[in-house]
């Protein structure tokens, strides 16, 4: 009879139970670390276009000439489009896959996202030059609350489909758990009846809604604006490879962005 000592770390069900524990918590602890880096740079972006706290923003820093700006910003916002377009096609999560833990593919996606954005808030060269100004105060409180409004509508869009499955942490939690995933649903709660794209839209109202408008906050607005149509059509198109005529039927009856107009 041949007895396998529990603690032997040379083979045995303990050891590989120990090496499968190691295994699911470096995951875990990937994730979140992932989650973390997003969260920061969630709030930094905030703080960037917005112009508040953030040692750097869209408009503070030394910048070269206007020629040099607007290449060096459209570069790192290209690398941006890529990296967040191309990582989210089905081909390339499937790729991802044969090589790495399912479990990790939006984690990783999440990450390179926010190490991408966390490089073009570094490198951004400004463009000071004015376009439009509020004196108004009043009027200026209320544009800054517009842009407050649509971060919080961003927030708010991802709560409503699980913030976390979104973000990658759900997914790492459930490996360490031994968990199944369940299969996604097709759902469309609270702003999800009216518009398809309600993180989009928030997006869109928190770049424009400055009461100070520069050239460079114009470059930067206007870029991110058109990669969001880019990147509806894109998820659009997935979208409807993956539910079919659910999707199809929703598209229908719901507006894009704006309720009534597209």
């Amino acid at each position: 009879m041949t007895i396998t000592i529990p603690n032997d770390p040379t083979g045995g069900p303990a050891a590989g139970n120990v090496r499968g524990l190691t295994a699911r918590s470096l995951v875990l602890g990937y994730g979140t670390l992932a989650y973390l880096i997003f969260f920061v740079t969630f709030l930094y972006a905030i703080g960037f276009v917005s112009q508040y706290v953030v040692p750097k923003t869209i408009d503070s820093g030394q910048s070269a000439s206007i020629g040099m700006a607007v290449l060096i910003n459209l570069l790192l916002m290209s690398l941006f489009a890529v990296q967040h377009s191309g990582m989210a096609r089905q081909g390339f999560k499937r790729l991802f896959t044969r090589f790495a833990s399912p479990a990790i593919e939006r984690s990783s996606y999440v990450l390179l996202a926010s190490l991408t954005l966390l490089l073009l808030f570094w490198q951004w060269q400004p463009i000071p030059v004015g376009v439009w100004d509020i004196e108004n105060p009043i009027a200026a409180g209320i544009v800054t609350a517009g842009g407050f409004f649509g971060w919080l509508v961003v927030l708010y869009s991802t709560l409503l489909i699980s913030h976390f499955e979104l973000f990658g942490l759900a997914q790492v939690v459930n490996h360490f758990a031994g968990r199944v995933a369940a299969p996604i649903e097709f759902k469309t709660p609270g702003l999800y009846r009216f518009v398809r794209h309600p993180i989009y839209l928030g997006f869109i109202i928190a770049f424009w809604c400055v009461p100070r408008m520069t050239v460079g906050h114009l470059l930067f607005a206007a870029v991110t604006t058109a990669y969001i149509f880019v990147g509806i059509y894109l998820e659009e198109r997935d979208l409807v490879a993956l539910f079919g005529q659910k999707y199809l039927r929703y598209r229908e009856r719901v507006a894009m962005l704006v309720p009534g107009l597209f």
